[in-house]
């Protein structure tokens, strides 16, 4: 009757749970993030940015962008603390510099009552002060203990994020260990019992102003008391045309079916690569719609201008398109729910990178985010009030007999992972699950091809025979699907992802 495809079991049930008790898909979301900040906090919390693409039972869909915002005052030349993107490391600046707006989503949508939101929190806050062993938060320690790991540094967390994750003795903690979010309990428990101003405008507001602060952000309560969520009309695209530009290029080559040889598998892999290498080459010229033209973005859905890209794509030989200059990040969560009354929601949420800047707010228990960081590379300037580009793919699916509910998480990997599921889904005819787990290809900013480790080397061996160059990488996938009565859901394995329904 329903489902919920969240980043883990418990968080889909728990979505699941609020679904049988009639709430609504808004609220299974909500419910479901609310513990994936706690299951996996690496990726995604109160303390970052969401999109909500929600659709009623009537099948009007409307966009509720939560992104971040910049400051008022923020620093002007701030984009040359950007880090040389050629450079395989990635270090910020430790302080709260790239620090911004929280964007809470309990302001955002519509509260039932205050019996469902009290559920969600309180559900929630159960999680929160529940124990549970490490394994499940996606190996947090043991990137921890890498202390001169490429992506991770424990050294680099600030005082109150390392206490977190070391034991009464100061030791750190070990796999199989427990963790409490006590003070974030603490927080949801009195948003549910004030509602979202205390947020805003109250005592967390003030606190966490403070802890902002007093780590160099430049926040100010202005700035989160003036914050707004960007609700809109979503661009309704024809599923028969498949109007996504990575889609649109590879859909002139009319592939009715998978490939099955190595050869037809080297040729269309090749063909979707060099398409990812366009879709990447234009990220710079898309940004907030408010702050700037839309003319490219609407241009990317047009067959003419997909015709002519893929006239410039060769069959035996790659095309160079040099460095890219934006930052390649790894966070981020995602959470497809369909509901009874066949309403749905696919929702994207992120701190940015893997727990954000890392910087916990001592007096809330939320991990910040350092999301303007997306800015770089693809701007020369900041302004107030905007909002950073996305990678983000929160995406509903809907004809007369089927409504598909996708979107997926790994920040750069969002949108071809999505697309290869719905090529493989769309086109070749394979279950949800077949095609999210089929082995995916990403073309990261410096135009190395990363394929997933378990893509036979026959294939990775002639496409590097072309002139691709070979790495690796790592995303996630999750959807649900109706079709006719039949309702499938698949949370992605790479994640340890587990759906529930009922």
């Amino acid at each position: 009757k329903a489902a919920v495809a969240a980043d883990s079991e418990n968080c889909s049930e728990i979505g699941k749970d609020i679904l049988r008790k009639n709430g609504s898909a808004v609220d299974a979301a909500i419910a479901a993030l609310l513990c994936t900040s706690i299951m996996n906090p690496q990726c995604m919390g109160i303390g970052g940015g969401v999109i909500f693409t929600v659709m009623d039972s009537s099948g009007k869909v409307k966009i509720i962008n939560s992104r971040e915002t910049v400051p008022s005052n923020v620093t002007s030349d701030l984009l040359k603390s950007c880090p040389n993107t050629t450079e395989w490391t990635v270090e910020w600046p430790q302080g709260g510099l790239f620090i911004w707006h929280n964007a809470n989503i309990y302001n955002v949508l519509p509260e039932k009552d205050s019996l469902f939101l009290t559920t969600k929190v309180n559900t929630s806050h159960a999680l929160v002060t529940r124990h549970y062993g490490m394994k499940n938060t996606h190996n947090v320690i043991s990137k921890i203990q890498r202390a001169n790991d490429e992506c991770f540094s424990f050294i680099s967390l600030s005082l109150s994020f390392r206490k977190l994750y070391l034991d009464k003795n100061g030791n750190l903690l070990k796999t199989g260990d427990t963790v409490k979010f006590e003070k974030l309990a603490d927080t949801l428990e009195m948003i549910a019992n004030e509602g979202p101003d205390v947020f805003y405008n109250g005592t967390i507001a003030k606190n966490l102003i403070s802890d902002i602060q007093n780590e160099g952000g430049n926040l100010t309560l202005e700035d989160l008391a003036s914050y707004q969520a960007n609700v809109t009309d979503a661009w309704n695209i024809s599923l028969g045309d498949y109007k996504i530009l990575i889609l649109n290029i590879m859909k002139g080559y009319k592939m009715n079916s998978e490939p099955k040889t190595t050869d037809e598998k080297i040729l269309f892999y090749h063909r979707y690569i060099e398409a990812l290498k366009f879709a990447n080459e234009l990220k710079p010229n898309i940004s907030d719609p408010n702050f700037s033209s839309d003319k490219m973005a609407k241009k990317l859905t047009q067959d003419s201008f997909a015709d002519s890209l893929r006239s410039l794509i060769s069959s035996d030989k790659t095309r160079d398109p040099g460095i890219n200059l934006y930052l390649d990040s790894i966070g981020t969560t995602h959470v497809s729910v369909l509901a009874e009354d066949g309403s749905a929601v696919s929702v994207t949420s992120s701190i940015n990178d893997e727990f954000g800047s890392r910087v916990l707010s001592p007096s809330t228990g939320i991990i910040l985010n350092n999301q303007l960081s997306d800015f770089c590379g693809r701007a020369n300037r900041t302004s107030h009030g905007e909002r950073p580009p996305s990678n983000m793919a929160p995406s509903v699916l809907k004809s007369p007999s089927k409504t598909l509910v996708i979107g997926g998480s790994g920040s750069e990997t969002i949108p071809p992972a999505v697309a290869s599921a719905l090529m493989n889904h769309l086109w070749f005819g394979k279950s949800l699950k077949e095609a999210i787990i089929t082995p995916v290809v990403l073309v990261d900013s410096k135009s190395e091809v990363k394929p997933e480790p378990k893509l036979e080397k026959d294939v990775v061996d002639g496409l590097e025979a072309l002139g691709h160059k070979i790495a690796k990488f790592y995303n996630t996938v999750n959807a649900v699907e109706k079709a006719g009565s039949c309702i499938s859901a698949w949370s992605d394995e790479r994640k340890k992802g587990k759906a529930a329904g009922y």
